[in-house]
């Protein structure tokens, strides 16, 4: 799988931040949530998943920019393309 930077709310590029797939899928990378309250509230979730918590700003940022198709802003100042196995 490769992954390309989408955008982050952080400075210097740390957590939470979005990436896109050459699978169609969305990767977030974030803090895990880790309040026993919190992921009490989770449904149906599957072995080797778990939660991350982002910014209601980051997302609604990313779906203007996608929505609206400005790849140029999209994929501007990531650095390279960051990649994963899969």
């Amino acid at each position: 799988m490769r992954m390309r930077f989408l955008g982050s709310t952080s400075e210097a590029g740390a957590c939470p931040t979005l990436y896109e797939t050459d699978r169609g899928t969305i990767v977030v990378q974030g803090l895990q949530v880790t309040d026993a309250e919190a992921l009490a509230d989770l449904r149906d979730v599957l072995d080797g998943e778990g939660a991350v918590e982002v910014p209601r700003e980051l997302l609604t940022e990313i779906a203007r920019r996608v929505l609206f198709n400005d790849s140029t802003t999209v994929f501007s100042g990531s650095g390279g393309t960051p990649s994963a196995t899969g």
